[in-house]
């Protein structure tokens, strides 16, 4: 406090001494950076932003240093950020015949993230769990398990509801560090027990519920929610990068991991309070072909993806995501004389925080 009051009054001296002139400081809307510059008193307005005397201006999350930009998160404790997924699959297939059928699912899951407190460095907050919604289409016909909905009369839907119902309205407990990283993730045996009385009624035999919340676990669990976080809020790499330059992330697509999944990004932009990147790269074409007992199967499939992210340059956290998904298929069985082929694609759209 003796330094900054120090500050204070040699600024004031200053002025006092060359009323000519006033130095201000200011953030750079175009770098996010800090910094001081002296104009003349009578230009000296309100729309200058003039920090006083003994004010802090502060570093945006998403800052720049020697042309390199860091994403860390500056989160306000009391505030709610949301975390909204949206996923649209329209499937085609075309048989052999020529025929074509077509299909389409929706999934929706709802999250917010409210900060309780922000210590050392450590940010603790709530992961609220408020909404769950799948549909699938076909045939002009449309199904849906909605929690924010009754529960569907079709009994093969009624378990799907009875489960997400079950999972929303909870809180998981998050501790991340200011710069992304997830150190722990807690509250999950409160959500397991719930799902198990909410099953209770549709499993009647042990062993079929206890495999079911096994299975249950494997996909809802504090690794998968760390990797989802990871994908989905940091996503400059922690060494900084440079306007224009691009970066790689390479993840198994098969169990095996033969078939990789690459995604390229590049920073487009940064400046007016947000900071955009570009995203690409995919599945190259795969081609197999295996013959056994006189019939040759032929397979082949390629993925390719292409989209934007924005974050928040404030508050570093993902404003909006949307990512276009393609996925190609072909099959094709042959004796020699005469073969068949079966033909699928899928277009996806992945959508976080999508605008209203």
């Amino acid at each position: 406090m003796k330094k900054l009051t120090a500050l204070a009054l040699l600024a004031i001296t200053l002025v006092a001494c060359k009323k000519e002139t006033k130095t201000i400081t200011k953030v750079d809307p175009e770098t996010g950076k800090t910094v001081t510059v002296e104009v003349p008193v009578e230009t000296v307005t309100d729309s200058t932003k003039v920090a006083q005397p003994n004010a802090v201006v502060s570093t945006p999350a998403i800052y720049e240093a020697a042309g390199v930009y860091k994403q860390t998160f500056k989160l306000e404790k009391g505030q709610t950020y949301p975390l909204i997924t949206y996923q649209k699959d329209v499937q085609t297939m075309k048989a052999p015949d020529g025929k074509s059928q077509s299909g389409t699912s929706e999934m929706t899951d709802e999250m917010s993230f409210t900060v309780n407190d922000f210590k050392d460095g450590i940010y603790d907050i709530s992961i609220n769990l408020t909404g769950k919604r799948n549909s699938q289409s076909a045939n002009g016909k449309t199904v849906a398990v909605d929690t924010k909905q009754g529960e569907p009369k079709d009994e093969q839907l009624k378990m799907m509801w009875k489960v997400n119902k079950a999972l929303v309205g909870n809180k998981l407990n998050l501790k991340m560090s200011d710069t992304g990283k997830v150190i722990s993730i807690t509250g999950f045996d409160t959500v397991y027990n719930k799902v198990a009385a909410a099953v209770g009624s549709t499993i009647k035999d042990a062993k079929d519920k206890t495999a079911f919340i096994t299975s249950f676990k494997q996909s809802f669990n504090e690794k998968v929610l760390k990797d989802q976080f990871s994908k989905n809020l940091v996503l400059i790499p922690e060494n900084g990068v440079k306007i224009g330059e691009k970066w790689t992330q390479t993840e198994n697509a098969s169990p095996d991991g033969k078939i990789k999944l690459t995604t390229t990004y590049v920073l487009k932009n940064v400046g007016n309070g947000i900071a955009q990147i570009g995203v690409s790269g995919g599945i190259p074409k795969k081609s197999d072909k295996k013959t056994q007992e006189g019939i040759t199967r032929s397979m082949s499939s390629e993925l390719s993806q292409n989209g934007t992210i924005t974050l928040d340059q404030n508050t570093g956290w993902v404003k909006n995501q949307n990512i276009a998904v393609k996925t190609s298929q072909s099959e094709t069985l042959s004796d020699g004389k005469q073969s068949q082929t079966m033909k699928s694609t899928s277009n996806s759209t992945v959508v976080v925080n999508p605008s209203k």
